[in-house]
């Protein structure tokens, strides 16, 4: 993919994660004033997130296998070689050091470690709030700020750098699990809880675009030979 292409999608992604928010945030201030009442309003949504919440579960247990860093390209320099990094899907070059996070003389995804905590908090959450009863009704509007402001860390995470690139990758999931929680008990409505949770689905996938992004970023500005991948001259 070409990087012209590849920032065009990048460009049109977050335009769309922006007015997704803005949306988001339009209905916490001028919330709709004729609420559903049905039964199944709150397990459907709280199913479909359940499912979601897993999906990036396994995700983030298994990194490799949802990823093709194997398969980044740098200039004329095709890298192919397997990872040297058995417990994270970086290489093991001093370019990602702010990527990882190292415990017990394992070195872990940052991201990856993050968005597996929040991912687990938020099915439990979720578990608790759509089928156990929980309710923010006197809370709701603050809880909706408090996960647009998650969201739009989770964005800036390539910022940061290690543990605090986990902590936002966290917030990032259980920021979007509040802003979902908090719309609806503002909206009560079906239609719009499906809405939003088609936005999240949109800004999880952003925010891959984003480290996508950061690692060719990474890789194809580095001028030095790459030990860890192996290299092929065209």
């Amino acid at each position: 993919m070409s990087s012209i292409r590849r920032n065009s999608i990048l460009i049109f992604s977050v335009g769309v994660s922006i007015f997704g928010l803005l949306i988001m945030l339009m209905l916490a201030f001028n919330p709709p004033i004729i609420h559903e009442n049905s039964f199944w309003r709150k397990p459907l949504v709280g199913s479909i997130f359940s499912l979601v919440c897993v999906l990036g579960i396994f995700a983030a247990l298994f990194p490799k296998h949802c990823s093709q860093v194997s398969h980044l390209r740098r200039g004329n320099i095709h890298l192919t070689s397997p990872l040297t990094n058995p417990t994270s899907h970086h290489p093991d070059c001093g370019k990602f050091l702010a990527h990882v996070i190292r415990i017990s003389k394992r070195t872990f995804c940052a991201a990856c470690t993050g968005l597996l905590l929040g991912a687990l908090i938020a099915l439990v959450s979720t578990g608790f709030y759509f089928f156990g009863g929980w309710h923010f009704e006197e809370v709701s509007f603050p809880v909706v700020l408090v996960g647009v402001v998650g969201v739009v860390l989770g964005f800036l995470q390539f910022k940061f750098r290690s543990f605090i690139r986990s902590m936002l990758n966290a917030f990032f999931v259980i920021g979007a699990f509040l802003a979902l929680v908090g719309i609806d008990e503002l909206a009560e409505s079906l239609f719009i809880d499906l809405l939003l949770t088609a936005f999240i689905v949109f800004w999880i996938l952003t925010r891959i675009q984003f480290s996508r992004w950061d690692h060719w970023r990474i890789c194809s500005c580095c001028k030095s030979p790459c030990e860890v991948w192996g290299v092929k001259k065209k």
